[in-house]
């Protein structure tokens, strides 16, 4: 009996895994495509224009900031996935050590020095660059909180952290859904509703991560109860 309960659970839980691992991996696809696409850019010493200007003459920092991206993204989706991680917790350990949390790191540093000192277009106003600079500054700390908790041994609180952190960096994946349709339907927004769209991206993300990090502890206490 139990091992006829055990093959369809198991199979529930594959296509559960693979689920959320082709929907965080599709969020990435477009921002890692653009990334991709600057990147090959700066290698083939493309001429400089306005809107590339601060990556061709400092080029570094942004590919940095690409190159982690995709490496936070992509193994990020992986991390997350229960079945996964409950079958190879040596593999969940080390991606996080040596690959997810460096790649985190990365991100955020890399992101919060282009925030400081590139050149901005003018449509990227000051209420903008200053929710960048709070999306960095907490994505290191979520990083730092998920770290310590894991060395606590506090597996439940480790958890929340590092996807609040995850959900931060993919921010650029929701903020392409929250931009495309009003620059299809309206053209190019005015720097007030760049705010709006760049800010829902990160807000929608930290609502879904909320919601996925309280239903983990329900399941938790029912598990116990």
């Amino acid at each position: 009996m139990t091992t006829s309960l055990a093959a369809p659970r198991r199979s529930r839980g594959l296509r559960r895994d693979a689920l959320i691992a082709t929907g965080l991996i599709a969020l990435a696809l477009v921002p890692a495509a653009a990334g991709a696409l600057r990147i090959g850019e700066i290698a083939a010493d493309a001429p400089t224009t306005e809107a590339n200007a601060r990556f061709m003459e400092m080029p570094l920092p942004v590919v940095v900031h690409i190159v982690a991206a995709l490496v936070y993204s992509l193994i990020g989706a992986f991390q997350f996935l229960p079945g996964l991680r409950s079958r190879r917790i040596g593999w969940h350990r080390f991606a996080g050590r040596a690959l997810l949390v460096p790649a985190g790191v990365a991100v955020a540093l890399s992101g919060l020095w282009m925030t400081a000192f590139y050149d901005v277009p003018p449509i990227d106003g000051l209420a903008l660059q200053l929710s960048r600079f709070a999306v960095g500054i907490l994505m290191l700390l979520f990083l730092v909180l998920g770290v310590r908790a894991v060395l606590r041994r506090d597996i439940g609180a480790h958890r929340g952290w590092m996807i609040r952190a995850y959900a931060l960096a993919m921010g650029a994946g929701t903020q392409v859904l929250t931009s495309a349709p009003f620059a299809i339907a309206f053209g190019a927004p005015d720097e007030f509703w760049r705010l709006v769209q760049m800010d829902a991206g990160w807000l929608i993300n930290i609502v879904v991560a909320e919601m996925i990090i309280r239903r983990g502890r329900h399941r938790r206490v029912v598990g116990v109860a």
